[in-house]
């Protein structure tokens, strides 16, 4: 016998732009997530070694400059330059150290700390970081990303190693602040372009004023 109540665990909605009864979709859960580095470090050991030692990261978080234009009674506010604010990646220091020694790779592809020399251009160090939220699968089950952000332009902006404490028996952990210079959103294998970046077209006023 079907359980009608459970369709009501849920906002009810006006009739007349969905259904009166419909049930609480399904979650994106924080645990269910890939980070993929792409280009980070150099040869040996695949930088996607590093998937395996994620423990969080953040989403990308964009955000917009503003312009305010100062007129008679008030001031009217529009659209300045877009840009993205840093985001945290904190990774478990294993023991082999090729957690450590992949952060450190890339920070020498940044700048060459022994012998004081910088990269030539950004094309030397940048790389691309994937985030995907993924449906749960597993083994048998191939994973489904829900949802990817790819970060383009990627470099590391400050390291952050764990330090040791004794009255703690936490994993050592190396947190990254990666800057990054835009970032899109697919879902799906091998998905289309949704929200960020999604080709809606430019709308162009008729008549040119700022408001």
């Amino acid at each position: 016998m079907p359980i009608a109540s459970l369709s009501r665990f849920s906002v009810p909605l006006d009739v007349d732009q969905s259904s009166a009864s419909q049930g609480l979709l399904m979650p994106k859960l924080q645990y269910r997530f890939r980070v993929t580095l792409v280009n980070f470090g150099v040869g040996g050991q695949p930088a996607t070694e590093l998937t395996k030692q994620v423990m969080t990261v953040d989403r990308p978080k964009p955000s917009f400059e503003e312009v305010k234009l100062d007129v008679y009674n008030s001031t009217v506010k529009l659209l300045g330059k877009p840009k993205w604010d840093d985001i945290k990646l904190k990774l478990r220091d294993d023991m082999t150290n090729l957690v450590t020694n992949k952060v450190g790779e890339q920070m020498q592809k940044q700048f060459d700390f022994f012998e004081q020399a910088s990269a030539a251009s950004g094309l030397d160090y940048k790389f691309t970081t994937y985030i995907e939220l993924l449906d749960g699968g597993n083994g048998a089950y191939t994973p489904i990303p829900l949802e990817t952000f790819e970060l383009q332009g990627c470099y590391v902006k400050a390291v952050s190693y764990d330090g040791g404490d004794y009255s703690k028996s936490d994993p050592i952990g190396i947190e990254l602040t990666i800057t990054y210079d835009n970032a899109l959103q697919t879902v799906g294998i091998n998905g289309g372009l949704v929200g960020l970046g999604l080709p809606i077209g430019r709308t162009v006023g008729t008549t040119a004023i700022g408001s």
